[in-house]
């Protein structure tokens, strides 16, 4: 099993935070080489939110260098943390994400995100899990912090 962690500081409170993942969305989203399809709502809050997503990974897995996973948030606990699990292919693997965000007081918010990633065959989980999860994650903190200071500014424009 493959971990990865990170944090980031944003100048914004838990909430406002909440509201950039767990806000108002359109139905499919773009981010780059990542899109996002919103396929179940879930329930008011968003637990039991299902969406389908594509993203790269590398070449030599044969699948066009793109993958496929379906994500259901499983657990929230609004404006402090929630969890997704996913299962993904090419490498059949399942994957689960915790993000919580900590009040650092002054209006800023500390996230923390930890990934686990889990490939079920155990001939490619030893050849390719960690490689894959590697080339998966290579930018998420980049990428996650800077989708949140643009979802920040997007949510003060709108207010």
């Amino acid at each position: 099993m493959q971990r990865h962690e990170f944090r980031f500081e944003v100048a914004a409170t838990p909430e406002e935070v909440w509201d950039v993942f767990h806000g108002p969305k359109p139905k499919v989203m773009e981010h780059g080489d990542v899109r996002i399809e919103v396929l179940h709502p879930g329930a008011p809050g968003g637990e039991g939110l299902v969406r389908h997503c594509q993203f790269r990974v590398p070449r030599y897995l044969l699948s066009g260098g793109r993958a496929k996973s379906w994500e259901w948030l499983t657990e929230l606990d609004p404006p402090h943390r929630w969890r997704y699990d996913a299962v993904g292919k090419p490498l059949w693997s399942e994957a689960t994400g915790i993000t919580e965000l900590e009040d650092l007081g002054d209006g800023n918010t500390r996230v923390h995100f930890e990934e686990t990633y889990h490939v079920f065959n155990p001939v490619m989980r030893r050849l390719l899990e960690r490689r894959v999860h590697d080339f998966i994650s290579k930018d998420n903190d980049v990428l996650m912090k800077a989708g949140v200071e643009a979802g920040l500014a997007a949510l003060r424009r709108r207010r």
